[in-house]
């Protein structure tokens, strides 16, 4: 029986991580590094410390995607 070697690649898209690379959320996100960098400097998008690293919840890009989405929505009738 043979066993499959975990490829970097399918490493870094795990969706069952709950923390992510700033480069992780920025290719989640469509964005550039310099963007997500932005983002969380502004606090838009939350950030942890882990010792020296810099880690990007997971939810924390659904509830960066829900603010975008609530703030692009208009009430019925409105322009």
């Amino acid at each position: 029986m043979t066993t499959a070697l975990a490829t970097p690649a399918a490493i870094h898209s795990d969706p069952a991580l709950l923390l992510l690379t700033v480069e992780e959320a920025a290719r989640r996100l469509g964005i550039g590094r310099t963007t997500c960098f932005a983002l969380i400097a502004s606090g838009e998008l939350e950030s942890v410390k882990v010792g020296a690293l810099r880690r990007i919840p997971a939810d924390a890009l659904v509830a960066y995607v829900c603010r975008l989405r609530g703030a692009s929505v208009t009430p019925a009738g409105r322009a």
